[in-house]
Protein backbone atom coordinates (compact mmCIF):
# COMPACT_ATOMS: atom_id res chain seq x y z
CA UNK A 1 0.00 0.00 0.00
CA UNK A 2 1.03 3.74 -0.91
CA UNK A 3 1.70 6.42 2.16
CA UNK A 4 -1.59 7.38 1.86
CA UNK A 5 -3.31 4.07 2.53
CA UNK A 6 -1.34 3.47 5.15
CA UNK A 7 -2.59 6.79 6.21
CA UNK A 8 -6.12 6.27 6.21
CA UNK A 9 -6.14 2.97 7.74
CA UNK A 10 -3.98 3.68 10.66
CA UNK A 11 -5.75 6.91 11.23
CA UNK A 12 -2.78 9.09 11.39
CA UNK A 13 -1.86 11.53 8.69
CA UNK A 14 1.06 11.31 5.93
CA UNK A 15 3.45 13.82 7.70
CA UNK A 16 2.86 11.40 11.00
CA UNK A 17 4.12 8.94 8.81
CA UNK A 18 6.84 10.57 7.20
CA UNK A 19 7.99 11.95 10.66
CA UNK A 20 8.04 8.16 12.09
CA UNK A 21 10.28 7.42 8.72
CA UNK A 22 12.82 10.07 9.85
CA UNK A 23 12.97 8.50 13.35
CA UNK A 24 13.46 5.32 12.03
CA UNK A 25 10.30 3.62 13.67
CA UNK A 26 9.54 2.95 10.20
CA UNK A 27 10.79 1.34 7.39
CA UNK A 28 11.69 4.00 4.11
CA UNK A 29 10.83 1.12 1.08
CA UNK A 30 10.21 2.17 -1.79
CA UNK A 31 8.85 0.93 -4.79
CA UNK A 32 10.57 1.49 -8.94
CA UNK A 33 8.56 4.22 -9.32
CA UNK A 34 10.02 6.00 -6.27
CA UNK A 35 6.69 5.98 -3.94
CA UNK A 36 6.95 4.41 -0.76
CA UNK A 37 5.13 0.97 -0.19
CA UNK A 38 3.58 -0.42 3.15
CA UNK A 39 2.42 -3.70 4.13
CA UNK A 40 0.40 -5.07 6.67
CA UNK A 41 3.43 -5.34 9.81
CA UNK A 42 3.75 -1.69 9.01
CA UNK A 43 0.39 -0.98 10.05
CA UNK A 44 1.02 -3.18 12.68
CA UNK A 45 4.04 -0.34 13.73
CA UNK A 46 1.93 2.57 13.59
CA UNK A 47 -0.50 0.73 15.45
CA UNK A 48 1.55 -0.18 18.37
CA UNK A 49 3.18 3.61 18.42
CA UNK A 50 -0.48 4.93 18.17
CA UNK A 51 -1.82 3.28 21.35
CA UNK A 52 1.18 3.70 23.23
CA UNK A 53 1.22 7.36 22.38
CA UNK A 54 -2.44 7.41 23.20
CA UNK A 55 -1.76 6.01 26.56
CA UNK A 56 1.14 8.46 27.55
CA UNK A 57 4.49 7.54 26.35
CA UNK A 58 6.59 9.09 24.09
CA UNK A 59 7.38 8.88 20.82
CA UNK A 60 11.07 7.58 21.47
CA UNK A 61 9.77 4.90 24.23
CA UNK A 62 7.78 3.73 21.75
CA UNK A 63 11.03 2.45 19.87
CA UNK A 64 11.36 -1.30 21.81
CA UNK A 65 7.96 -2.12 21.11
CA UNK A 66 8.56 -1.36 17.13
CA UNK A 67 11.79 -3.20 17.26
CA UNK A 68 9.65 -6.12 19.13
CA UNK A 69 7.69 -6.40 16.53
CA UNK A 70 9.94 -5.87 13.53
CA UNK A 71 12.00 -9.21 15.39
CA UNK A 72 8.93 -10.73 14.20
CA UNK A 73 7.46 -11.33 18.03
CA UNK A 74 3.82 -11.75 17.96
CA UNK A 75 3.45 -8.64 19.98
CA UNK A 76 5.34 -5.42 20.56
CA UNK A 77 5.48 -5.96 24.53
CA UNK A 78 6.67 -9.63 24.34
CA UNK A 79 10.64 -8.75 24.96
CA UNK A 80 12.32 -7.50 27.96
CA UNK A 81 12.98 -3.99 26.74
CA UNK A 82 9.48 -3.63 26.25
CA UNK A 83 8.47 -4.42 29.54
CA UNK A 84 11.72 -2.33 31.04
CA UNK A 85 9.77 0.44 29.58
CA UNK A 86 6.58 -0.34 30.69
CA UNK A 87 8.15 -0.30 34.21
CA UNK A 88 10.15 2.96 33.59
CA UNK A 89 6.04 4.06 32.79
CA UNK A 90 4.74 2.43 35.67
CA UNK A 91 7.21 4.43 38.35
CA UNK A 92 7.45 7.63 36.23
CA UNK A 93 3.05 7.82 36.77
CA UNK A 94 3.53 7.04 40.68
CA UNK A 95 5.54 9.71 41.21
CA UNK A 96 3.16 11.85 39.61
CA UNK A 97 0.61 10.35 41.29
CA UNK A 98 1.95 11.22 44.90
CA UNK A 99 2.58 14.59 43.37
CA UNK A 100 -0.83 15.23 42.17
CA UNK A 101 -2.10 13.64 46.12
CA UNK A 102 0.00 16.39 47.62
CA UNK A 103 -1.59 18.82 45.63
CA UNK A 104 -4.50 17.62 46.12
CA UNK A 105 -4.21 17.77 50.11
CA UNK A 106 -2.85 21.32 49.90
CA UNK A 107 -5.83 22.54 47.62
CA UNK A 108 -8.55 21.18 50.32
CA UNK A 109 -6.04 22.63 53.12
CA UNK A 110 -6.98 25.95 51.33
CA UNK A 111 -10.54 24.92 51.11
CA UNK A 112 -11.23 24.11 54.62
CA UNK A 113 -9.15 27.34 55.49
CA UNK A 114 -11.22 29.73 53.02
CA UNK A 115 -14.11 28.25 54.47
CA UNK A 116 -13.73 28.43 57.87
CA UNK A 117 -12.88 32.42 57.01
CA UNK A 118 -16.25 33.09 56.02
CA UNK A 119 -18.95 35.40 57.62
CA UNK A 120 -21.70 34.11 59.37
CA UNK A 121 -23.95 36.76 57.12
CA UNK A 122 -25.22 36.55 53.61
CA UNK A 123 -22.42 35.46 51.35
CA UNK A 124 -20.69 38.29 49.82
CA UNK A 125 -21.35 39.29 46.29
CA UNK A 126 -18.45 38.14 43.94
CA UNK A 127 -18.10 41.20 41.50
CA UNK A 128 -16.66 38.24 39.00
CA UNK A 129 -19.51 36.78 38.36
CA UNK A 130 -22.33 38.07 36.37
CA UNK A 131 -25.80 37.02 37.39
Amino acid sequence: MRIGELAEQAGVSTRTLRYYESRGLLPARRAVNGYRVYGDDDLRLVAQIRTLQDVGFGLEETRPFVECLQAGHPAGDSCPASLDVYRRKLAELDVLIEELRTVREQVGAQLVRAEAELPDGPEPRCELTHD
